[in-house]
């Protein structure tokens, strides 16, 4: 009898603790982004190297102050996808980032699968650093589904990684 309490004793928190630990990675860290319609979606110009907002609708998004790779977006356009290309600077290398599974508007295995070829879409760069070493990408199908994340990048990989940063690299705050 003493040995099964003993066990009890051992598993049951183990047990908590997971609960607790899946509840806080999955959702209590999330917070709704309120659409603000001014900088929600915004792709930086080849000709300025500035954002620029385009036409968008059916919002909705996801963040987390826990890591600056949480952001999620999802969109609706009727901006041509072709007409983007040739106006807005491509982001090279984007691979979506898997969302919470309550989010369902963002499925990142099939954007991912979407995008593979960029024949059926292509990722912009919205925001270079919009925290150090992290980039605000936005991805557009021809079928005018959109979506945003965040995404590190090559100063982020370096600092993460701990390699020396490059000139490049903007100074750290």
């Amino acid at each position: 009898m003493n040995g099964k309490v003993i066990v009890a004793f051992l598993v049951l928190p183990a047990i908590l603790a997971g609960a607790a630990l899946y509840y806080l990675q999955i959702f209590s860290f999330y917070e709704e982004v309120i659409p603000n319609g001014t900088t929600d979606v915004a792709i930086v110009e080849k000709k300025t190297e500035l954002p620029e907002v385009i036409d968008y609708s059916n919002f909705h998004a996801i963040t987390s102050e826990s890591s600056p790779i949480r952001y999620r977006a999802c969109f609706e356009t009727s901006e041509d996808l072709n007409d983007l290309r040739n106006r807005y600077l491509v982001y090279e290398g984007a691979e979506p980032k898997i969302a919470p599974y309550w989010f369902e508007c963002f499925n990142a295995e099939d954007l991912g699968f979407s995008l593979a070829d960029g024949a059926k879409g292509e990722v912009f760069l919205s925001k270079k650093n919009i925290m150090y070493g992290v980039d605000r990408v936005v991805a557009i199908l021809d079928n005018g589904k959109g979506y945003i994340w965040h995404e590190i990048n090559d100063c982020g990989d370096k600092l993460y990684d701990g390699s020396p940063v490059s000139n490049e690299c903007p100074k750290r705050d």
